[in-house]
């Protein structure tokens, strides 16, 4: 099977769904650096089902590190003004959360450092 692995920050907070026959689904999209950074990031949308979903809608945020591993798969589809248009979708993710954006330290304020040196 093939796998894919990668990390990110989560670019929404996730909304949970249901399926027809009442599976909760969510989805969780997340802006993962290139090696050439003037590419910009790539995004990649992690499908999560039931007591995941669950867990993800109740813990994550936006801004929030995560690393996944799952199962890739393109999904075609036609944008608004009728072009096509594809994501990449993971599915069966193995998902570890990272540092929420308010627990990353504060830069510390000038005016203190200096007066600390």
């Amino acid at each position: 099977m093939l796998t894919i692995n990668g990390n990110g920050n989560i670019t929404r907070a996730p909304e949970l769904r249901n399926t027809n026959s009442g599976k909760a689904v969510t989805t969780v999209s997340v802006a993962c650096q290139q090696r050439k950074t003037d590419d910009g990031p790539a995004y990649v949308d992690l499908i999560l089902w039931e007591a995941q979903a669950e867990a993800a809608v109740k813990y994550l945020v936006k801004g929030q590190a995560v690393a996944f591993t799952g199962r890739p798969d393109i999904r075609s589809y036609k944008r608004n003004n009728g072009d096509p248009g594809a994501t990449l979708e993971v599915h069966g993710v193995d998902l570890e959360y990272g540092h929420k954006p308010q627990d990353r330290p504060a830069d510390p304020d000038p005016e203190l450092v200096q007066a600390a040196a």
